[in-house]
């Protein structure tokens, strides 16, 4: 392609001090911190910020992210790429597990299995949903699953959390 048929693409974005939404995520039992996000009261963290996704969703023991897919989240064939995707579970299945613990305690990811199905273009809304199916002491387990705007599971996704009391 010629310099005079290329665009030129940007993107600007902006975020917030992660140090409070990190204090909040510390200090607040885990299901108030996710309300927090999604009304608005705690700001979202830089790498959602970076990646354009929200929470939108979230019960005790569930969660639910979302993206809109844009042409820059896209890989060398043009689908979503699965660093991404993987991004989207870890956070979805994390916060899954948080929103079962209490103020103070905390989490970490010890492993994270993603598997791809099938690719997702740009101008799609992904949504990825997490749940905890175990939250003891000293570990947890959760699943997850992606799905397209036309409700098509494109990605599944499984994690063991690491609980820092």
């Amino acid at each position: 392609m010629s310099e005079d048929n290329e665009q030129n693409r940007q993107r600007t974005y902006t975020w917030d001090d992660p140090a409070p939404t990190s204090a909040a995520n510390r200090d607040m039992q885990g299901l108030d911190f996710l309300r927090g996000l999604i009304d608005g009261s705690i700001p979202h963290h830089p790498t959602s910020r970076t990646l354009g996704f929200t929470v939108t969703d979230a019960r005790e023991g569930f969660v639910e992210i979302t993206l809109e897919v844009q042409e820059f989240h896209a890989n060398a064939v043009g689908s979503v790429h699965g660093g991404v995707l993987a991004t989207l579970f870890d956070t979805a299945m994390g916060f899954a597990v948080s929103s079962t613990l209490d103020a103070g305690v905390g989490y970490t990811t010890l492993d994270l299995q993603v598997r791809y199905l099938r690719g997702v273009q740009p101008g799609h809304v992904l949504r990825v949903h997490g749940f905890c199916e175990h939250a003891g002491r000293r570990t947890a387990t959760a699943r997850g699953e992606a799905r397209d705007d036309q409700g098509r599971l494109v990605a599944t996704g499984s994690t063991s959390c690491l609980i820092l009391s």
